[in-house]
């Protein structure tokens, strides 16, 4: 199966007091790229990359674990964000990125089975602009997720940003969101009663991703909640990117008329499944999502909780 992912690519200058600053390759998209190619799916990444040192650095890691990079448009320099960390790994950022991704009428090739898209990439003008052209061009041959990755700084007009989310959403088989992105887009609504409206604009499945407190997959058949396993973090950079790398790769062989009959013990395995790939990212510095030997043996040495909440 052909994955698609358009988005941005990002240099994470991660900073803490008293220590030299590290750079990584990172970008929610490029994030959930490199996990697909990491656990070993053939996937593409519709991207911008300028010839710089940061995007040298960014190309070679993605293309070292197999990803398959194109270049929509070479922007002056490679963006980036400055990531500051706090005493338990918590991560702030402040960025300076442009968006200006260019299709011309192409098609990155092959011909996916599934597109993702998200974060920066799908709701910062102009770019976002080609990455919906391109989606709905290839929406009913390809199933499509979505996570929003919300990033204050960038979003603009608040009501704007909430149309823009949920033009996304509505485009989608299967949304992810965290409980600080709902916060942001919908301050004092229960994160439930959203992942039900969201459902309402298309998606068969929500995904709410809850920090230390875990996860729930949502769908109009069932509900379930997975703790989050107790580790040893170093940082949180990439962990939700590493999660919905673990849930496309679950989901791989799944058409989107699949989706909305999940029942409950297959959410339960992929929740498992997706928090113990974010488990590994957490416990090593910067975005580094495990492979499909670490991710199997972190399934089956964490410990998990899985709670049906709704259905069967």
């Amino acid at each position: 199966m052909s994955i698609l992912v358009i988005g941005e690519c990002v240099a994470d200058i991660v900073r803490v007091p008293g220590a030299e600053d590290r750079v990584h390759p990172g970008g929610s998209p490029a994030n959930v790229a490199y996990g697909l190619a990491r656990l070993g799916r053939e996937v593409t990444l519709f991207t911008q990359l300028a010839d710089d040192a940061a995007g040298r650095l960014i190309a070679d890691h993605l293309e070292g674990a197999g990803v398959r990079v194109e270049i929509g448009g070479v922007p002056a320099r490679t963006p980036s964000a400055v990531v500051g960390l706090d005493a338990h790994g918590r991560a702030t950022y402040a960025f300076d990125i442009a968006w200006t991704l260019e299709v011309d009428g192409a098609r990155p090739a092959p011909e996916p089975a599934h597109v993702h898209i998200g974060s920066i990439g799908a709701v910062t003008a102009p770019g976002a602009a080609a990455v919906l052209d391109l989606v709905e061009g290839l929406k009913g041959r390809a199933t499509v997720s979505y996570d929003p990755n919300v990033r204050p700084a960038l979003m603009g007009d608040h009501a704007e940003a909430v149309a823009r989310v949920e033009r996304c959403v509505a485009l989608s088989d299967l949304v992810k969101a965290s409980d600080e992105d709902l916060a942001w887009l919908y301050p004092g609504e229960d994160p439930c009663a959203v992942a039900a409206r969201w459902l309402g604009l298309g998606p068969a499945v929500v995904l709410l991703t809850r920090g230390a407190d875990g996860s729930l997959a949502v769908t109009r058949r069932a509900t379930v909640a997975a703790n989050a396993p107790s580790v040893s973090v170093v940082d949180t950079v990439g962990a939700g990117d590493s999660f919905m790398s673990a849930v496309l790769d679950v989901l791989a062989s799944r058409a989107a008329a699949d989706l909305a009959g999940l029942g409950a013990e297959y959410l339960a395995g992929l929740l498992g499944t997706a928090a113990a790939a974010a488990a590994v990212t957490v416990s090593r510095a910067g975005a580094q999502p495990p492979d499909r030997d670490e991710l199997k043996a972190a399934r089956e040495e964490l410990a998990f909780v899985i709670t049906p909440v709704r259905g069967s």
